[in-house]
């Protein structure tokens, strides 16, 4: 399997160096078969050829098998005309990956987790009130007037229909459960739209217990009772929230892991950002980009039908939490007191153990 590797900035490079370790020892247990290539993006790519994502970096990711994309820090990027592309973006539009998963669950060590939660959010990716990716040309932001400001919330019968069924196949693989979010009775067009083909989609799994909540009584829940929760289907901006509360309960944003995927290319990308305040320091907490990268192979397997892929996402998933009870190589913001490599040496230690 070909896995093209872009680092991204600031602590980016550090935690997919980190990520690397884990799938390498990961691949010489399981004998995965991985190849790993390394191609700069952002502002290593900038200071080289004048563009923060050049056209052999988007092809090396159509190309490849699956990504490993670190965090971007886009606020410092010049101005697009000048060469600051947005890489996540851009990416995520050309390989059509329409499905944001955040897992979230407490584990064993974290101090802050809140007790009971294990969640996966199903969030749609291209569409709802994201005025930077829902339209084909332009933004869906505009002001008619110097007073007037207007924002566009785009929902399509096809976009909702592939989240849902997305979300109930992800259903069938953990407890069978589906809640489906929004604001229905408010946004009563575009959340009915989602909301009946969510629905559409619960008919066709009649096994998966399926219910509709309101966006504001489920992030109250999410804290409340997480244990009445498996699989949330969401749309953009409200799956958005939820994804990085849920990160919060579950012990940091540092645990944050994500995958970004469609049918037929998958990035790992973790849910947080590039944090230039504790770059170069060693100290920034891993484990969100290796969860991502476990995320990737459980991926890759799935749809390859490679079972070795899906056994060794869920012996880096059993390390990290083996490695998490440990104070010594957990990093500072979950309470420890190890560095960024010396907590995924940790984990690799641990895979296969």
């Amino acid at each position: 399997m070909n896995i093209a590797v872009l680092p991204g900035d600031d602590i980016g490079p550090e935690i997919v160096a980190a990520a690397l370790s884990v799938l390498r020892a990961a691949d010489e247990v399981y004998a995965l078969g991985l190849r790993l290539d390394s191609v700069d993006v952002g502002m290593a790519s900038y200071r080289k050829h004048g563009t923060t994502l050049t056209g052999a970096a988007l092809q090396a990711a159509v190309d490849a098998d699956g990504v490993i994309l670190g965090p971007c820090g886009m606020t410092e990027y010049p101005p697009r005309d000048q060469g600051g592309i947005n890489v996540p973006g851009t990416v995520r539009k050309r390989l059509e990956l329409y499905a944001n998963l955040r897992p979230a669950r407490s584990r064993p060590g974290v101090p802050d987790a809140r007790r009971g939660l294990d969640v996966l959010i199903v969030r749609e990716n291209t569409e709802g009130f994201y005025a930077d990716r829902n339209m084909f040309q332009g933004i869906a932001e505009f002001m008619p007037t110097e007073d007037v400001a207007l924002s566009v919330r785009k929902i399509t019968r096809q976009g909702s229909r592939r989240i849902a069924r997305l979300a109930m196949a992800y259903a069938m693989r953990r407890g069978k459960r589906v809640t489906a979010v929004g604001k229905q009775h408010v946004l009563q067009v575009t959340d009915g739209l989602f909301m009946s083909e969510a629905y559409a989609a619960a008919k066709t799994h009649p096994e998966v217990a399926f219910r509709e909540m309101d966006v504001d009584a489920m992030a109250a829940d999410l804290y409340t009772r997480p244990q009445h929760h498996d699989v949330i289907l969401v749309t953009n901006m409200f799956g958005d929230i939820l994804s990085n509360e849920a990160a919060a309960l579950s012990g940091g944003l540092g645990l944050a892991a994500a995958l970004n995927a469609g049918d037929r290319h998958a990035i790992a990308n973790a849910g947080h950002g590039s944090a230039p305040d504790i770059a170069g320091r060693g100290i920034a907490n891993p484990a969100g980009m290796i969860l991502s990268s476990a995320m990737l192979l459980e991926w890759l397997g799935v749809r390859h039908g490679r079972p070795a892929f899906v056994q060794a996402a869920a012996a880096i998933e059993a390390a990290v939490d083996a490695a998490l009870l440990d104070a010594a190589v957990r990093t500072a913001d979950l309470g420890g007191r190890g560095g960024t490599q010396q907590f995924a040496d940790a984990i690799a230690a641990r895979i296969g153990g």
